[in-house]
């Protein structure tokens, strides 16, 4: 469970901290970037991964390609840009990604893994939910009908929650065939395969012309901490609890993006958005806690 919170932290470091400085790329090309640069480096050491490959069937192979696609391009692609377009002003809308994905994975998990979640436990998800809720928009109700730019980047968090919740579900099921560091190293491999063909095609190859000293590091820094060491974090994790307990934990990014914000940034939050935090983190914490307790049953479809 540390191993997943500490990733989704790692997360909210880049939110606030790391990807702010690629904004004078294009989001495609950045996402072809952070998943290109890191699986590069990883052939150096993980070369022998390869073989492992042909032990993969047909439903472990659906799984990696929903995985990449659906977490790593297309949840990625939304996140970004959705930082991108309110010019990382506005995380509190972007943040709406941790507050909703929870319920999709939930949901995912019980189609998909056929996981059994008690009463009880979905009273202390809810709870963690409503306090996500609370913490990225107050008491006040937001209003997107009159900011197109904040509503479309409502709605690519809404995507990237979708995507983002559907890969924790399947990464679980790839997760019982490989080990952690195959499963990182196959969905960087796999999403820089697809994602080349649309950096060609948009003509956004041309953008590394444009990437700075500056970009360069940060490539750089993320690959070592919120990029493939996070993902690796996640994943040992992963292969430790259910998925409907690791997509809670996740809720440690929100946390970590807004206190980050808060003092890196100078964004100010309010009482309830304090108390909303410490709602959430207890309501994880004791979501996790029966869970453990009650031992309840994985299985896998």
């Amino acid at each position: 469970m540390f191993m997943i919170a500490l990733a989704a932290t790692l997360w909210g470091l880049d939110g606030v901290v790391l990807t702010p400085r690629l904004s004078n790329l294009h989001v495609i090309f950045v996402v072809f970037l952070l998943h290109a640069f890191p699986f590069l480096v990883m052939n150096t050491f993980l070369f022998s991964k390869y073989k492992k490959l042909v032990l993969l069937d047909k439903k472990d192979l659906i799984s990696l390609f929903v995985v990449s696609i659906f977490g790593g391009a297309i949840g990625t692609i939304a996140i970004v840009y959705a930082l991108f377009i309110v010019n990382f002003q506005e995380l509190s809308v972007v943040v709406l990604l941790q507050k909703f994905q929870p319920v999709f994975a939930i949901i995912m998990a019980a189609i998909v893994l056929k996981e059994k979640l008690s009463g009880r436990f979905l009273l202390w998800s809810a709870l963690a939910i409503l306090g996500g809720y609370f913490l990225t928009f107050g008491w006040f109700e937001t209003d997107f009908t009159h900011d197109n730019t904040s509503l479309k980047a409502a709605l690519l968090s809404l995507l990237a929650s979708f995507s983002f919740g559907s890969s924790t579900v399947f990464s679980k099921r790839l997760l019982d065939k490989v080990d952690f560091v195959s499963a990182t190293f196959y969905r960087y491999g796999l999403t820089s395969l697809l994602m080349l063909p649309v950096v060609i095609l948009t003509g956004k190859w041309v953008e590394f012309q444009n990437i700075t000293i500056v970009n360069w590091w940060i490539f750089i820094i993320i690959a070592l901490t919120s990029g493939s060491v996070a993902i690796l974090l996640y994943y040992y994790g992963l292969k430790k609890v259910k998925a409907s307990q690791a997509t809670l934990l996740e809720l440690f990014f929100p946390i970590s993006a807004v206190l980050m914000d808060y003092y890196i940034n100078g964004a100010r939050l309010s009482w309830i958005q304090w108390l909303s935090a410490a709602v959430m983190i207890f309501a994880i914490i004791q979501a996790g806690i029966y869970a453990h307790r009650k031992n309840l049953p994985e299985t896998t479809a």
